[in-house]
């Protein structure tokens, strides 16, 4: 951990918010790129650590140039590139300080080095191998500093078969079983509409560097924090596990539809779709009275017992249509307004539908960041909520090696000369 004075002294250095969060103190060194590993290692700086994005000075992140692009505002024409902010690479990247350094050469390794002997955490993404390849292995530096805690994120992990093997979050999706399940009832398999292997191994990444502090601060020594994208989508297919492993059921896309809780789906409405998961006898009872006015609940008594709308055949020929009557002439707003607050029944919204929704104005779940010379970028906020050391989400994404001299000199106590050495070598 780094002194208070130190840490403040960076957090300027970003113009970040220097208030003192969960994690002050706490410094990470990121050499990751796209999204799993930069997402892990945001959360962490958003909940108060000091992160340094470590980039080669010649090959940065490449989603610095992913769609959407703010351009800016004197040059709205003007290439790809600096002079253009990628909202992608903004949004996982806040609140991180920006250095260069060519791992490939060996002053480059040395900085490194340096930089994990003062640091608490590494997190990387490569491909397994490759950290080691380059001489900057976890074994290699945990000789430098035995309390670090290396994360290592990857598509199958740093064992197995299949761990030298490339992947992208479809790899994840394909081989943890999930696209196997998803999709139109009928039809064929379908992938989860949002890179959920990238974002769900970044939370987990998340949860082992924070146990593994724990530990650290108990013990005195780190450990390698191994996460792998096909683990981490295994564990969110819900009970197709136990479903396969006692009975032999393999789940099958099922469109909007539960496995076997009913109703619990998307049901059309005037204008759109809302979800409807009215299943339990309570909420089957408001929900016919709400609804259907007075006397619907009683005129169906072979539906009250929730076993009975459970089953597919009753469900299918009385549940569901039943249930398309009441929404077909009401409004997603009616309906919410009607029985929002007595059921759970919720409009399905588009992206913009959501970023209006003032729920998640209450919450803060939009945020908006500052960027000089190209205005503002709004991006998603945290979703942990801290009462005593609120996470930090408005710091801007840094540009390439935006702060590299600054944090040589205030972290590592490089002279000028030594940095400008550095920089003629083409190390930084």
């Amino acid at each position: 951990m780094i002194d208070e004075d130190l840490r403040i002294r960076l957090a300027d250095l970003g113009g970040f918010d220097t208030a003192r969060g969960s994690l002050a103190g706490v410094v990470v060194v990121d050499v990751t790129r796209v999204v799993a590993g930069p997402y892990c290692s945001m959360v962490l700086a958003d909940l108060g650590a000091t992160v340094i994005k470590v980039e080669h000075p010649d090959e940065p992140d490449y989603t610095r140039t992913f769609p959407p692009l703010l351009a800016e505002e004197d040059d709205p024409d003007g290439p790809v590139g600096e002079d253009r902010l990628s909202g992608f690479f903004a949004q996982y990247n806040r609140n991180k300080l920006g250095v260069t350094a060519n791992l490939r050469h060996p002053s480059g390794a040395a900085l490194l080095e340096q930089l994990v002997a003062r640091a608490d955490v590494l997190v990387e993404n490569f491909r397994p191998g490759t950290m080691d390849r380059l001489g900057l292995g976890y074994e290699h530096l945990r000789t430098i500093n035995p309390r670090l805690v290396y994360a290592a994120l990857s598509g199958y992990g740093q064992t197995g078969p299949y761990r030298g093997r490339p992947a992208y979050d479809n790899s994840a999706q394909a081989t943890g079983g999930l696209w196997s399940m998803n999709g139109p009832a009928g039809g064929p398999p379908t992938r989860v509409g949002t890179i959920i292997g990238d974002l769900a191994a970044s939370l987990y990444g998340t949860i082992g560097v924070l146990a593994a502090l724990r530990h650290a601060d108990a013990t005195g020594y780190g450990q390698l924090v191994d996460i792998s994208q096909q683990d981490s989508v295994l564990t969110l297919t819900e009970n197709a596990v136990v479903a396969y492993t006692t009975e032999g059921t393999v789940p099958v896309p099922l469109g909007n539809a539960h496995p076997f809780v009913r109703p619990y789906e998307a049901f059309p409405c005037r204008d759109g779709f809302v979800f409807f998961g009215g299943y339990t006898d309570k909420f089957w009872r408001i929900s016919c009275e709400l609804f259907g006015g007075p006397g619907e609940y009683e005129a169906h008594p072979e539906l009250h017992a929730m076993g009975d709308r459970f089953d597919e055949e009753v469900y299918e020929h009385a549940v569901r249509p039943l249930v398309e009557r009441w929404f077909a002439d009401r409004t997603k707003a009616e309906l919410e307004a009607l029985a929002g607050d007595l059921v759970p029944l919720s409009a399905v919204k588009d992206i913009g539908e959501v970023v209006a929704d003032p729920q998640i104005a209450a919450r803060d779940m939009v945020v908006e960041t500052a960027y000089p010379g190209f205005g503002a970028l709004r991006t998603f906020g945290s979703p942990v909520k801290l009462d005593a050391t609120p996470p930090r989400t408005n710091g801007r994404a840094p540009s390439t090696g935006a702060h590299t001299a600054a944090v040589l000199r205030e972290l590592l106590d490089y002279d000028e000369a030594a940095i400008d050495e550095l920089r003629a070598a083409g190390t930084i």
